[in-house]
């Protein structure tokens, strides 16, 4: 069996593809005020959030628990409205060798958008399972920002 994967979540949301391509584009800071799974984030190398040889410290909840990980970006679509970040160090590297997550905002034709997460991973051993805690992760905070970017 391989030790790589993808999972992929389509969540509908009321707020445009192009808030949310913002907010993460150019606000990523401001995440962890707007949902109570990120329990803080900060630079740890860099003086640029958006800027892709920064790489950021965040810790947030995974299954009820406390987790770390640092985080850059490795790709930015503006025309497609999609990011890619690499994860790694902290929590990941103990069962991950390999862990990407992408965010694509897509609009609806009737309006509000369609928020694409990918989870693309291999695992170090048969023993970690795919890391479907992140897919319930994105949900959960996709749904708290999204009441937030209504507001906005």
């Amino acid at each position: 069996m391989s030790l790589a994967g993808k999972i992929t979540t389509e969540i509908g949301v009321h707020a445009t593809a192009a808030k949310w391509f913002n907010l993460f584009a150019t606000q990523l800071h401001h995440v962890q005020n707007l949902t109570d799974r990120v329990h803080g984030t900060k630079l740890h190398q860099g003086e640029d959030w958006h800027h892709n040889e920064t790489v950021k410290h965040w810790t947030y909840t995974i299954d009820g628990k406390a987790t770390t990980c640092l985080e850059s970006i490795e790709s930015i679509d503006e025309q497609n409205k999609t990011i890619t970040y690499k994860l790694f160090s902290g929590d990941i590297d103990h069962k991950y060798k390999k862990f990407k997550v992408t965010f694509q905002a897509i609009d609806k034709d009737q309006g509000g958008a369609f928020i694409k997460w990918t989870v693309e991973y291999e695992r170090l051993a048969e023993e970690v399972d795919p890391p479907y805690g992140y897919i319930e992760y994105l949900h959960k905070c996709t749904k708290d920002i999204d009441v937030h970017l209504l507001k906005a």
